[in-house]
């Protein structure tokens, strides 16, 4: 470790959770400043080397912890990274100079770390990132390591449904290799082209293996129409990939509305019907001293018999 001159403060308050920073090192010339993330670059069995600035702007000491880990895209497609345990790739290969450094006020201190990188290694990316930690507070520092060896970019969509005003993708990266997607979205009705998006790049980096779910607002919506849906996405390196989804869109409240009529009208004609068939048929039960049904029945084939006899 190399502590960058600074000044301590005679009796130090406690330190603010934001008075540190943690990033790449720059040289002593300043001719790679700005790094936002290490790359580094190897074959199989080679170790590689960097360094880690931690940087103390406030008026007390401050102590971090640092650790590997790999690193995976989170659902909505952040980056993020394992836990203390569970890192089997960068992570599990990462090493810094000490586990534990504290930096004094208003100094900077660079961590020498290095990454040993397995024979067995597989080519392609390997993303992680170097853990900062003190008290509350963690910073991810992203480690972008790359074992040689041929690499492919392969990028699929998939699952795409279409929901109210949003349209809802899957993307999953089946290369090797890191990708920043691109995306061009399209709509087709009955009547016509509904939607047209050119292509843009999507504000995610999908590493090698991950997939994410993302959404297309869509706010002019038909209000009655059948709809494809056409997604079509693109990365460096050559990776496409293409696919639709049907949708109809229906006025449900008019519908409903006019439905509950046809119902109600329905209802009532049926009623009416049975009352017009209840008034023209003879009542079921004869009246006091009247022959039953059966009785007047018989009468007449009495009398329709003794006609015929004379």
């Amino acid at each position: 470790m190399t502590p960058v001159a600074g000044a301590a403060a005679r009796t130090p308050p406690p330190a603010s959770p934001a008075s540190w920073t943690a990033q790449p090192a720059t040289s002593g010339s300043g001719t790679d400043g700005g790094r936002p993330y290490f790359y580094l670059e190897g074959p199989p069995g080679t170790v590689l080397q960097d360094r880690l600035s931690v940087t103390n702007s406030g008026t007390a000491p401050v102590t971090v912890r640092l650790r590997g880990a790999d690193a995976y895209n989170a659902e909505d497609g952040g980056f993020a990274v394992r836990g203390a345990v569970g890192s089997t790739g960068t992570g599990a290969w990462l090493r810094t100079a000490a586990a534990e450094v504290t930096v004094p006020a208003r100094t900077r201190a660079d961590v020498p770390f290095s990454v040993t990188v397995p024979t067995s290694a597989t080519p392609g990316d390997h993303p992680g990132a170097i853990v900062v930690r003190s008290g509350d507070r963690s910073v991810g520092v992203r480690v972008r390591l790359r074992v040689g060896g041929p690499t492919l970019a392969a990028l699929t969509v998939e699952d795409v449904t279409v929901s109210g005003r949003t349209i809802h993708y899957t993307l999953v990266n089946r290369g090797n290799t890191a990708l920043a997607p691109r995306i061009s979205v399209g709509a087709d009705g009955v009547f016509g082209t509904l939607l047209r998006r050119e292509a843009r790049t999507l504000p995610v980096g999908l590493l090698p293996g991950q997939r994410v779910r993302l959404s297309e607002p869509w706010r002019d919506t038909p209000a009655l129409d059948s709809v494809t849906v056409r997604l079509r996405v693109t990365a460096a390196g050559g990776a496409h990939s293409e696919a639709t989804a049907r949708a109809v869109f229906v006025p449900w409240v008019p519908v409903a509305g006019g439905a509950l009529l046809l119902l109600a009208a329905v209802a009532a004609g049926a009623y009416v019907y049975r009352l017009r068939r209840s008034c023209g048929r003879p009542p079921d039960d004869d009246g006091p001293g009247q022959p039953s049904g059966d009785q007047r029945h018989a009468e007449r084939r009495h009398l329709v018999k003794a006609g015929a006899e004379s």
